[in-house]
């Protein structure tokens, strides 16, 4: 371990390599071998511009008419029935509603087991309607127009 290391060993004596004289890590000037000038490669112009923009096409001589619809806009499902025109029988009418069982049915069940009323006072909440879900429903065709989530 007293003999020093051997010197690097610098092809061509190019600076960069390893041999002060140039950055390190720096192949020659001027890019590498193979690599054509900045700026692209020889024997290819520019793009070509773009075609022009033509207003008509031919054969075409009628004008295209847009028909828009607009969405039928529902009134908000809250608790009570609300009044509107069913989409599926177009008849104007009140909507019927019925309570299922939601998310603030279960969250105040495990809240009242949870506070010590689990003898069976926990499962009333499942008797009571308004912390149920109300589902709104058309009442001559019976289809499902809405639902009010409590939670």
């Amino acid at each position: 371990m007293s003999a020093p290391p051997p010197p690097y060993s610098n092809p061509g004596n190019q600076p960069g390599h390893g041999q002060p004289g140039g950055p390190p890590g720096y192949g020659p000037p001027g890019g590498q071998p193979g690599y054509g000038p900045p700026g692209g490669q020889p024997g290819y112009g520019p793009p070509p511009p773009p075609a022009p923009y033509h207003q008509g096409q031919p054969g075409y001589g009628q004008p295209t008419t847009v028909i828009v619809t607009q969405p039928m806009m529902s009134p908000p499902m809250r608790e009570s029935p609300v009044g509107m025109t069913c989409p599926n029988c177009q008849k104007q009418i009140i909507t019927s509603t019925t309570y299922q069982t939601g998310t603030l049915t279960w969250v105040a069940c495990l809240v009242l087991c949870l506070v010590g009323c689990d003898v069976g006072c926990c499962f009333i909440p499942f008797c009571i309607s308004s912390c149920k879900d109300t589902v709104h429903s058309c009442p001559n065709c019976r289809t499902t127009l809405g639902k009010h989530n409590r939670m």
